[in-house]
């Protein structure tokens, strides 16, 4: 009987021919996994976000699951494009709520040990999420561990089993990151 990171990647590739039961197992699987991403995602919002994480995981997995999105390779990647697609859902609602307010006021983004920690404004998101799109033409690794431990919710050993580098190597690159981040987050708010 394969170990459970196995089936997740036997089932993925199943699920990919369409086999329905496969799909089945599969949500079964992940469900829990991709509920405490969102769960530490949200653990330092405010209370009445628009989203919550059960909403977000149902969204994240619909966009995961839809056919032709994108070829497994393994347990790994199918949970780092987890993350991005939480990301990609919460910028969205960001971008909704923000949408005909004026702007104004500078960004405030703390970048704490494995979050942003509250981020209300939509504009905060957005500025992230702009930033996060610079870091990833500077340094693609840097901002997949961002993104793996902000939007994930990812401890730096999960993100390193994530990514197949070391847990020092994500730490190492996780202080750069931050210190890249905050640098350009000023400048922005400037």
């Amino acid at each position: 009987m394969p170990s459970p990171s196995g089936e997740i990647t036997v089932l993925l590739s199943d699920s990919q021919q369409g086999n329905a039961e496969a799909t089945s197992k599969l949500m079964h699987l992940v469900y829990s996994q991709l509920r405490r991403m969102a769960a530490r995602r949200f653990g330092h919002e405010r209370p009445d976000h628009t989203l919550q994480p059960t909403a977000l995981v149902h969204e994240a997995y619909l966009r995961l699951m839809k056919p032709g999105t994108v070829r497994w390779k393994n347990r790994s990647h199918f949970f780092g494009i987890a993350a991005r697609a939480m990301r990609q859902i919460l910028v969205e609602s960001a971008r909704k709520r923000n949408a005909g307010k004026r702007g104004g006021g500078q960004p405030k983004i703390n970048l704490d040990e494995a979050r942003v920690s509250s981020l209300e404004e939509p504009s905060e998101w957005l500025a992230l999420d702009e930033a996060l799109a610079r870091l990833q033409e500077f340094d693609p690794r840097q901002s997949q561990i961002v993104e793996l431990r902000i939007f994930g919710g990812l401890s730096a050993k999960e993100t390193a089993a994530a990514l197949h580098v070391s847990v020092t190597t994500v730490k190492e690159d996780w202080k750069l990151a931050k210190a890249w981040l905050r640098g350009e987050l000023e400048r922005d708010a400037k």
